[in-house]
């Protein structure tokens, strides 16, 4: 086994750029899809009429009542420049009664900005409207303290009377491009049993003291470890270096990982049990491995799949098992005991995976 694991590492040795090019891989995935689906926490705001001082006071006090964001008054030619460099999504152009979005692309969170302006300033023509023949000033402050003191009043809440959590799509994304990355370093790493029965290492080794089962447990545990390594340095340089929000329990996130790790080199290893060469698994595995995030809704918002086939579909693949685990210690600061389900299940899909993947190659090897 010793042997095995020695020779698959020396392969990586002599040319380690493959394993690097994934790392990288998952953190440029993340930076470049991620980028765009946050809202913007600052947006410039700017106007270029003659009393701009007067109409940027005015909307800035009324467009500030979202927390979520903060318009920041800014000089028309900064504010531009700013959206064309990239350090700001969208600016908002300020009119009397008015307004115009400046943005280089129509990202998420552009949408949520305009969302939030567009009902601001549809409020102020209904007050507008209403109060062309009363005393503004006095009928706004009888809304203010209608609307304060509402009969109906909406009260958000978590599950359990707790805090609602402060969720943040980009760091699903990094667990979705990271685990998306990690399920290729895993079947090319175990396509290596396939690779060496072609090649006839297989037959060399076999004719050697070393036992089948530890030949395959050589394999299966190089893959194991070269593919945890991959998804502990990528949440390392997340966590500590681009200061993302991975969540407090760290070593619980890299024992689901390693669970799911173990999941899919089965999953890997079934594949490879289906094909007859190692040609084949390089045109099945990666047009097939891209379609589980999709199916298990790894890319979108908890809750937004609900069609039972596709829910059904994803829970034969061990990834939406490690995201619910994952985004339940992270968002909801769930211990070992909350995801001893999700645990267990990946554990059950990698033995089937695994007994079944080993049992038809070696009945093609007979």
């Amino acid at each position: 086994m010793k042997s095995v694991i020695w020779a698959q590492l020396s392969k990586d040795r002599r040319n380690p750029l493959t394993v690097l090019l994934f790392i990288m891989g998952s953190i440029l995935a993340t930076l470049l899809f991620a980028r765009g689906a946050y809202t913007p926490t600052v947006v410039p705001i700017f106007s270029d009429d003659e009393n701009a001082i007067a109409i940027e006071s005015k909307w800035e006090v009324l467009l500030n009542d979202n927390h979520a964001i903060q318009f920041v008054i800014t000089e028309p030619d900064q504010a531009r420049q700013d959206v064309r460099d990239g350090n700001a999504d969208v600016a908002v152009k300020l009119m009397e009664s008015d307004y115009q979005l400046v943005a280089a692309n129509e990202l998420p969170g552009v949408s949520f900005v305009r969302q939030h302006v567009e009902k601001v300033f549809l409020r102020e023509a209904q007050i507008a409207a209403i109060t062309q023949s009363e005393d503004e000033e006095k009928f706004r402050s009888e809304i203010e303290d209608y609307l304060s003191n509402a009969p109906f009043q909406v009260v958000s809440q978590g599950l359990d009377n707790e805090e609602i959590p402060n969720y943040d799509i980009r760091t699903q994304l990094l667990f979705a491009f990271t685990f998306l990355v990690s399920m290729f370093i895993a079947g090319f790493k175990v396509n290596n049993v396939m690779q060496d029965k072609v090649s006839g290492i297989w037959d060399r080794l076999k004719m050697s003291p070393m036992g089948k089962e530890s030949m395959y447990l050589g394999y299966i545990i190089y893959s194991f470890l070269i593919t945890l390594f991959q998804i502990t340095v990528v949440l390392l340089v997340f966590k500590y270096i681009l200061n993302y929000d991975v969540g407090d329990n760290l070593w619980i996130i890299i024992l689901i990982s390693a669970f799911f790790t173990f999941s899919m080199i089965s999953v890997a290893m079934l594949i490879t049990g289906l094909v007859r060469t190692p040609e084949q698994f390089y045109a099945v595995y990666p047009s097939f491995i891209p379609l589980i995030p999709l199916i298990s809704g790894a890319y979108m918002m908890p809750g937004t799949i609900t069609n039972p086939i596709l829910l059904f579909i994803a829970d034969l693949f061990p990834l939406k098992h490690a995201m619910d685990a994952i985004l339940s210690v992270v968002f909801y600061n769930a211990g070992i005991a909350d995801i001893t389900m999700s645990l267990i299940i990946m554990l059950l899909i990698g033995t089937v995976a695994m007994g079944i993947g080993i049992n038809l190659i070696e009945r093609r090897s007979n």
